[in-house]
């Protein structure tokens, strides 16, 4: 029972980490199991299968990701201050990435949404579910920001649905090209979508 006890965070690791790099349907329980330290027995006692594993990385990345996107957005900043804080961390996530692996690796969703929203449903909902999560977060900050008087929007839910896709397009175009510089003007862009006033 002991050697065993630390078998599934190892799995959900190894787990996470191949799937940012490798995506879903290159992947196989065998290599995940390599990378974990874990015989195929252990995985299989966890999860039922490879879509119940990437079910289980989505939801803890998303507490992950949530937890640094509610402190980001929820400090005591001026609002567009906090969101220019959202998109320098996203920056530095793939810049890190690409110094550590070779490779940009892009956004985990959004990685998974392209390759799998038309193949799993229970996967696509879930997106879904955190991408409106994303969007009613930068939502929040879009309206303070509007009460403040400091950008031009109206509708701050529909600009805040495009933000949340200009940012997830750009780190997809980061992940193409493995050049992290493809964000350094996504602030500027955003900026200008927003009609932020100096």
């Amino acid at each position: 029972m002991g050697r065993t006890s630390d078998a599934r965070p190892k799995i959900l690791k190894a787990g996470r980490e191949l799937l940012a790099r490798r995506g879903y349907s290159a992947l196989g329980v065998a290599e995940i199991c390599t990378a974990a330290g874990v015989p195929k027995g252990s995985f299989y006692y966890f999860f039922d299968s490879k879509q119940a594993l990437a079910e289980a990385v989505i939801e803890e990345h998303w507490i992950d990701q949530r937890a640094q996107w509610t402190a980001l957005l929820g400090s005591d900043k001026a609002p567009l201050e906090r969101l220019r804080d959202l998109y320098d961390a996203t920056t530095e996530l793939q810049r890190t990435a690409q110094k550590e692996t070779g490779a940009v690796t892009g956004c985990l969703f959004g990685n998974l949404a392209l390759e799998l929203s038309a193949r799993d449903e229970e996967i696509q909902r879930r997106l879904q579910e955190i991408f409106d999560e994303q969007i009613t977060l930068v939502a929040e900050v879009l309206d303070q920001a509007q009460r403040a008087g400091a950008i031009a929007t109206t509708d701050t839910r529909e600009a805040a649905r495009s933000l949340v896709a200009q940012l997830e397009g750009s780190v997809l175009f980061a992940k193409l090209r493995n050049d992290p510089g493809q964000l350094d003007q996504l602030w500027s862009h955003t900026a200008a979508l927003l009609g932020a006033k100096a």
